[in-house]
């Protein structure tokens, strides 16, 4: 799973990015539809507090704000990044941005819990649409050193909107701007996406794939079996645990399997007849690719996970308000950043190709030391926590950063959009597989006893550990196998 060399900073590639007619303040705008898309999947966390006593929401309504989103996102993925390839990226990216700033708002007016989850739907599946065109147009629009940056600066995106979410969300409460509250968590999108909506078509050309899908048809069959695959898989994830792992959860997860199987054949008989479906078999034959994606799904089941039991064990172990456990955060996204930007220098000093296995290695040590410091429930528990977090990020970074462009690359042009949603997919899935996982270990070490927050948040760490332990493993086998062009 060895990567083209040079993967460099994400902060060259804002600077000197060589494309096919898309530079640096294109990048930016491709990349401000990702941002949009992974903070309101962690900001919403900070403000579920002030939605439930403003709009008298019930535990279970409050639920599906968070679940709505995820699941629509999920389900929509691979169908947002076929309908790219069909359609024209640019023109999807730009429908998915106007549709993500519309249900924003949407969201931020709300007048009622019922009302926010609609939206939250509707923002969801807008976020389906953007994601996979922004991954699919780094690929296209920008060529050598300048495409591992661009890929590079998706990285560190994902990761900087994961980690500053936090902090965002608990500034925004904080500061309670025009008396919004809460609502100034989903606001804060409009300014961004109108922005970006006025200049894409200015900075980003239209980026023909150059092959002969134009003319097919939307696989409809392959879209509703894949949308009731990933739900069959998402929902139970996100909503059993929290409703005691009912009978439903365990039908849905057992239907999954052959809702999958009936997928990938459906997809080969369309092929076999000469048909598009809606992912090409070709994909899963690479090696490569699938490899990739294992080792993406075990590094996400470590990613949502570490900040859902981290937030847990600041806010409701160490008694912090939002602002101070978003404060705390900021670590873990100096280290990422830091990493992130050193992308370039770590390259070079291991042959041109990003270390991805020791960075998984230094965040399994970082959550190994950072057991250490939890374990034994000292006073000064945060001023040990925050250097470690900041070895954490510096772990996540050396992974997040480069994984994306090493899984993708050597895929041909015209599968780009469905690639890159099928990745999407299943970091969305590891997202909530390992929060349900982790969710079953640390409320299960709990056990409603109020001063066990440490121990329990140990046991998380634990799992986090072997998470990351196993994409070494995954990563390492990956760089053997041959590559989609050898």
């Amino acid at each position: 799973m060895s990567q083209p060399s040079n993967v460099a900073a994400p902060a060259a590639s804002l600077s000197s990015a060589a494309s096919r007619g898309a530079g640096t303040l294109g990048l930016w705008v491709m990349l401000s539809g990702t941002f949009l898309v992974v903070l309101d999947f962690f900001i919403v966390n900070v403000a579920l507090p002030s939605m439930q006593r403003e709009l008298h929401a019930s535990a279970g309504t409050l639920q599906m704000v968070v679940a709505g989103y995820g699941l629509a996102t999920a389900a929509g993925l691979i169908t947002g990044g076929r309908l790219g390839d069909l359609l024209g990226r640019r023109r999807m990216f730009m429908l998915g941005l106007l549709l993500f700033t519309l249900a924003s708002a949407a969201c931020g007016l709300a007048p009622n819990a019922e009302l926010l989850v609609a939206a939250r739907v509707l923002q969801g599946l807008a976020g389906a649409l953007l994601q996979p065109q922004v991954l699919a147009m780094i690929g296209l629009a920008y060529t050598g050193e300048s495409r591992a940056r661009a890929f590079a600066a998706y990285g560190l995106t994902l990761g900087l909107g994961a980690t500053l979410g936090q902090l965002v969300g608990g500034l925004l409460i904080h500061a309670d701007l025009a008396g919004l509250g809460w609502r100034s968590c989903f606001l804060i999108n409009l300014p961004i996406g109108l922005l970006a909506l006025v200049l894409a078509p200015r900075v980003i050309p239209p980026l023909a794939n150059g092959n002969s899908t134009a003319g097919s048809r939307l696989d409809l069959a392959g879209m509703l079996l894949v949308a009731a695959s990933s739900v069959a898989v998402v929902l139970p994830l996100v909503e059993g645990r929290e409703q005691g792992w009912p009978l439903w959860s365990w039908l849905c997860l057992a239907a999954a399997v052959p809702l999958w199987a009936v997928f990938g054949r459906q997809q080969r008989r369309l092929a076999a007849r000469g048909g598009a479906p809606l992912v090409a078999p070709a994909l899963f034959a690479n090696s490569r690719f699938v490899t990739g994606l294992l080792t993406t799904l075990a590094f996400y089941v470590g990613n949502a996970s570490f900040y859902f039991v981290l937030a847990l064990y600041l806010q409701q172990g160490l008694a912090l308000d939002p602002l101070g456990s978003g404060l705390v955060f900021t670590a873990l996204a100096i280290g990422f950043f830091a990493t992130s930007m050193a992308g370039a220098r770590l390259a070079r000093r291991f042959g041109g190709k990003p270390p991805i296995a020791l960075g998984a290695l230094v965040l399994a040590a970082g959550h190994a030391l950072q057991l250490v410091n939890v374990a034994p429930g000292h006073a000064h528990v945060v001023a040990w926590m925050v250097p470690l977090l900041a070895v954490q990020g510096a772990g996540l970074g050396m992974v997040m950063a480069p994984l994306v462009s090493t899984v993708l690359a050597g895929l041909p042009a015209q599968h780009a959009g469905v690639a890159s949603g099928v990745l999407s997919m299943v970091q969305q899935a590891g997202n909530a597989l390992g929060v349900a996982l982790i969710g079953v270990l640390f409320y299960g070490r709990l056990g409603g006893a109020p001063g066990n927050h440490g121990a329990a948040f140990g046991v998380a760490l634990a799992y986090l550990m072997a998470s990351a332990l196993l994409v070494a493993v995954l990563h390492r086998r990956g760089s053997r196998l041959p590559s989609a062009k050898e």
